[in-house]
């Protein structure tokens, strides 16, 4: 038995991780009627963590669920099976939040320096290119509209009016784009397990 005084001691456990773990579990093992089922309380679960933190921004909440989605299927591989799939998760959904922040936050002459860039954001290493790839495989599978409106906004950074004034489409449509973008990434994502 462990005591809570220990290092790497391990929370305990909520209905939700009972729940979603052996979910996770067989859905690293390939069973892609788990990995949906794991996809939908993770959804849920995230649209409240989401919707608590931004209350002043509710449109943003379903695209940050849509974008932690994806996240999670591209880093699904570094998922450390001794420890909660939950922290796993929210860590990656305040990794989002935090890049939401920053992506409003944003000037226009705002160039981050390599050592202020939080770890997910530094440049990739050989072993996460294939991931890299598979991202652009599923973007190249959406209409032209919906990849453009995500590769500025999602991938370069870009603020809305950034994107607009660079692809010459209004913030109103933009947002359209970049919203049924990342749905039909998550279906593409879905429907690849």
């Amino acid at each position: 038995m462990t005591l809570p005084s220990e290092p790497n001691t391990v929370p305990p456990q909520d209905d939700f991780e009972l729940s979603l773990k052996p979910l996770w579990m067989r859905a690293q093992g390939g069973d892609s009627a788990a990995y949906r089922e794991a996809l939908s309380k993770i959804a849920q679960r995230l649209r409240r963590f989401y919707s608590r933190r931004l209350q002043a921004l509710p449109d943003e909440v379903e695209d940050l669920v849509q974008e932690t989605l994806l996240a999670l299927h591209m880093q699904r591989g570094t998922y450390d099976e001794t420890l909660p799939v939950s922290s796993w998760v929210f860590a990656i959904a305040r990794h989002k939040l935090v890049d939401l922040w920053r992506r409003r936050g944003r000037r226009d002459n705002l160039n981050d320096s390599l050592d202020d860039m939080t770890e997910d954001q530094h440049p990739a290493t050989q072993e996460e290119l294939p991931s890299k790839r598979d991202l652009g495989v599923l973007l190249e599978q959406l209409p032209e509209l919906q990849r453009q409106a995500i590769l500025l906004t999602k991938i370069e950074g870009l603020s809305m009016i950034e994107a607009s004034e660079r692809s010459g489409v209004s913030v109103a449509a933009l947002k359209v784009q970049v919203h049924r973008g990342l749905k039909q990434l998550a279906a593409l994502v879905r429907s690849e397990t």
